[in-house]
């Protein structure tokens, strides 16, 4: 079995990767983005974060937060969002992929892979290219031709609040965005 380690520093900001189990594109109607954005309220009004940058594609998400001073439990906030989302989107009709003997017995649903991955951002630099790769994923996934377009993404934000000039959308092609590396 993989021995899985995962670095946690209170206060600390962090990249993560959820995907879908089989890759399904449960995400692509409003009723589970509905169901997600729920699920991830309720968690943060009980564990707050801040959401530094967030994209939601068909069949997985990529999000940066920074946790409170003292606080390192971002594991614990993946698995209670997880788990409302797989509750409230099955009880309202949403469907699931088909699930192994192992992950049955271990009371598995088929909605989403049993882990995340994380990156702990190491300076701005760092939260320079995670917060890149976070919003041209749509065009690099051919969703769309510009992050500009892209509704489900923090990009507009960025742009809003100065992080981002607003041509970075049309000169995109030439950034030196990180991709290899983080496939997912």
């Amino acid at each position: 079995m993989p021995d899985y380690r995962r670095w946690y520093a209170p206060g600390g900001t962090y990249f993560f990767t959820l995907v879908t189990h089989r890759r399904q594109p449960l995400l692509t109607t409003e009723f589970a983005r509905d169901c997600l954005r729920k699920a991830m309220i309720d968690e943060f009004a009980m564990r707050p974060v801040t959401i530094v940058a967030v994209v939601l594609l068909p069949d997985h998400l990529h999000t940066i937060w920074t946790l409170p001073v003292g606080d390192a439990d971002y594991s614990l906030r993946w698995q209670r969002i997880k788990k409302r989302f797989t509750r409230s989107y099955l009880a309202g009709g949403g469907t699931e992929a088909p699930t192994s003997s192992s992950r049955s017995a271990r009371r598995g649903r088929g909605v989403w892979q049993r882990r995340f991955w994380e990156h702990m951002v190491r300076d701005e630099d760092d939260l320079k290219r995670c917060a890149d790769y976070i919003h041209w994923n749509p065009v690099k996934h051919g969703i769309t031709k510009s992050p500009g377009t892209y509704p489900y993404s923090s990009f507009a934000r960025w742009v809003e609040t100065g992080d981002y000039p607003p041509e970075w959308d049309r000169n995109g092609s030439a950034l030196d965005v990180p991709g290899a590396e983080w496939e997912e």
